[in-house]
């Protein structure tokens, strides 16, 4: 699928909700095909560019992570401030005050009600999407999914299936499963994001910006969800 872009109209400040699996990496890569105004910003990866960088913001959260401490809220949202004033969607002088012209889709970061309301002071998220497909359609999704290493090449039987039953197509190499795409694993991650996205989902309920979209695959979700940012914002 590749979409014909279109533009923005009125700003779009993204989150996509969704259980481990649905799909979310996907959606983001098309909607950034779709609307090239969008930029993904992922808190994890402006962690581990500036831990690599050796930024004064990176040297303190590899502190934080050497000591065996989590990253704290602030210290993600004074990356993503930092990323903010480097595009030009924020000033020093107004650090509270974003851009009119600022469309992104912000990955990694809330995950918790908690976050979400601690974002809320420097960022005015617009549209919240709850991402839903059913639970034993992502497990047999995961089971047929076979990568290859070296490349990360993946396939899905039944979807994108290799022409050599667990062979690379390129290489011919031997295909493996990731450790965490087993039903154990999932069903674990499936529970830990059930606890905390309901008080979230319920969160961006509240300040009226939530939108549900189902489907059972991706190309099901993407028409429907191109539609409403097309309605909302072009």
């Amino acid at each position: 699928m590749i979409p014909t872009t279109r533009q923005l109209k009125k700003a779009a400040r993204i989150i996509l909700v969704g259980a481990p699996g649905v799909g979310k990496g996907t959606q983001t890569e098309r909607l950034l095909t779709r609307f090239p105004e969008l930029a993904s910003i992922s808190s994890g990866d402006l962690l581990r560019e500036n831990v690599r960088n050796k930024t004064p913001l990176g040297l303190k959260a590899e502190a934080t992570m050497q000591s065996g401490n989590l990253v704290p809220d602030s210290m993600i949202l004074d990356l993503i401030s930092s990323e903010f004033k480097s595009k030009g969607w924020m000033t020093a002088s107004s650090p509270s005050s974003i851009s009119s012209s600022a469309s992104f889709i912000l990955d990694g970061f809330p995950r918790t009600a908690t976050q979400a309301s601690t974002l809320d002071s420097l960022i005015p998220v617009n549209f919240v999407v709850q991402l839903v497909t059913p639970p034993s359609v992502i497990l047999s999704r995961i089971a047929s999914r076979w990568i290859h290493e070296p490349s990360g090449r993946v396939y899905n039987i039944g979807f994108n299936t290799p022409k050599v039953s667990g062979k690379d197509d390129i290489t011919g190499e031997p295909l493996t499963q990731r450790e965490d795409d087993s039903v154990e694993t999932w069903t674990q991650r499936l529970r830990k994001f059930e606890e905390t996205s309901k008080a979230l989902l319920e969160h961006y309920q509240r300040k009226g910006c939530l939108w549900r979209v189902e489907g059972d695959t991706s190309d099901e979700i993407s028409p429907k969800l191109f539609a409403e940012i097309e309605r909302k914002f072009c």
